[in-house]
């Protein structure tokens, strides 16, 4: 595959030829995004197809939340109630061993698209964060942080035979280990986040971080099963990009990720779920943060 080279190109022309690669196919089916602006373009595909599409090292940032298969039958408290775990078809188990190489085909489509310096982040909770972070060694990427996102609201758990799950694991790993990645450690030090209570003023940040989950409000236009905070997002977007950064996030879900771009400003952001509910969610949410007279629908 040919080799595109993101610096370049104008920062406005950026999207319209990764979008042009992704759709100009003489052999596969022609894909376009359901939305797009000059910064922002949403697929309702499977992220391996979409991912297969783009060209070698044209990625700043991936941040991935991968299915966690929870999705088998069992409870879980909800605003004090009990409900079913059961997130939908995208959320089942394959079994051990296709789990593991669907969690292998996206972390390495992830390594071929990521620059030499790009980094990628992945979120998940023990029932996948370990076959995850297995498979970032064995493909030869090197893990900077494993986070701790502690959950001082967490759900309690009605089945009282564990500790409550209080918590999930943010892995963050570069491509090449000699590679000179994106970290904006003074912002990270002396930046202002009210929802950390852990976090102390003008000093290092830490791999502990204590954020609330998902607030009401964004919650407004409906909500994903396994919806991530914005101050979370915001937070993994402003330490580990620049402006002018690509990120692809393949397992879209909320649009969280694309959320936290577009309020940090001047980044550009590929979205893909394969269900058509989330995409549409994320549109709603993504309407409130751009000019209506640019972000329009692709006819």
């Amino acid at each position: 595959m040919k080799e595109y080279k993101i610096e370049e190109q104008e920062p406005h022309a950026v999207m319209e030829q990764l979008i042009s690669y992704i759709s100009a196919n003489k052999v596969q089916r022609s894909i376009k995004p359901i939305y797009k602006t000059a910064e922002t373009a949403l697929y309702n595909d499977d992220c391996l197809e979409i991912m297969s599409r783009l060209p070698d090292n044209c990625v700043d940032m991936i941040f991935a939340d991968p299915p966690y298969n929870l999705s088998n039958g069992g409870i879980t408290c909800q605003a004090g109630k009990m409900v079913s775990v059961d997130k939908g078809k995208w959320d089942r188990s394959n079994g051990f061993e296709q789990d593991v190489a669907f969690h292998e085909k996206w972390i390495s489509e992830s390594r071929r698209i990521l620059k030499p310096d790009g980094t990628i982040w992945i979120s998940g909770t023990n029932h996948s964060i370990y076959q995850c972070g297995f498979l970032l060694q064995r493909l030869n990427f090197h893990i900077l942080n494993d986070i701790s996102w502690f959950k001082p609201n967490a759900a309690p758990n009605l089945a009282r035979t564990t500790f409550a799950h209080s918590h999930e694991t943010l892995l963050w790993a570069k491509k090449d280990k000699k590679a000179k990645h994106i970290f904006n450690y003074e912002k990270m030090k002396n930046g202002v986040f009210k929802e950390d209570k852990m976090k102390m003023p003008n000093k290092q940040m830490r791999s502990v971080w204590s954020i609330p989950t998902p607030s009401p409000d964004e919650k407004t236009f409906g909500k994903h099963p396994t919806q991530k905070p914005l101050a979370l997002l915001k937070r993994i977007v402003l330490s580990s990009t620049n402006e002018n950064c690509l990120i692809l996030d393949p397992f879209n879900g909320g649009g969280t990720t694309g959320i936290a771009a577009k309020i940090i400003g001047n980044r550009r952001y590929i979205g893909i779920d394969v269900e058509k509910e989330y995409i549409d969610l994320t549109i709603n949410r993504l309407r409130k943060f751009h000019d209506q007279n640019i972000f329009k629908p692709v006819e």
